[in-house]
């Protein structure tokens, strides 16, 4: 019943993602969920946002917030349909909160738009032409996921280094990474409202938050 409301796009993309997998009780579960204050978020920012800086500071401002509430790292982000402007989903990092290393806030938020579109494809023909505003340079991770997310756009604010520059490891990722996603298809603006998003990273390192960081390299 639950998944069946998300599909039909009865609930926001935070309760889209509050809720564990349906399994057995037998088996294992898979939970992953946004900072409380996000649904009440979503609801006030219902609506259509016409500009790419509009978009942008959404992202930013759910960063901010989540570093003000104390609720994840410095980093937000939010699918919208490009060609309405129509907010369709938004994430925070929620890697500790959540024990899960790979809830970043572009994973949430694309996870969130997969499931409240009720498909895994964001780019299949009944979907809307859905663009990934982030706060930040994808990290190796993240990169390596948008080609099988169907994202069509991807419009970022700090750059890679501005995360390296507070401590964060953004892994592996190859110098080619922008050419790499417009070959399949991928629409690629870096440096939009970068001094916003740099000044969250930089509260967040000022605030001596948590730097979560996996194995480094040899």
């Amino acid at each position: 019943m639950m998944a069946a409301a998300v599909r039909s796009g009865h609930l926001s993309a935070c309760s889209a993602f509050a809720y564990a997998c349906a399994m057995p009780s037998s088996e294992q579960t898979i939970y992953l969920h946004g900072p409380s204050w996000l649904a009440g978020w979503l609801s006030n920012h219902a609506g259509a946002y016409p500009h790419s800086e509009e978009r942008m500071q959404l992202a930013i401002e759910l960063s901010a917030i989540n570093v003000a509430e104390g609720t994840g790292g410095p980093f937000g982000a939010v699918v919208v349909d490009m060609q309405s402007g129509r907010l369709i989903s938004a994430g925070v990092n929620r890697v500790i909160a959540c024990s899960a290393s790979m809830a970043h806030a572009e994973m949430m938020a694309i996870t969130a738009a997969q499931q409240k579109l009720g498909c895994f494809d964001l780019a299949a023909s009944d979907t809307p032409d859905c663009a990934l505003f982030t706060s930040c340079e994808p990290c190796a991770m993240c990169f390596g996921a948008l080609p099988w997310s169907g994202v069509r756009h991807l419009i970022c604010a700090a750059r890679d280094g501005d995360a390296r520059a507070i401590g964060f490891d953004e892994g592996p990722k190859m110098a080619t990474w922008r050419s790499q996603l417009e070959k399949r298809g991928i629409t690629i603006q870096t440096d939009l409202c970068r001094a916003d998003a740099v000044d969250v990273l930089q509260d967040y390192a000022k605030r001596q938050g948590v730097i979560y960081n996996g194995r480094h390299a040899a």
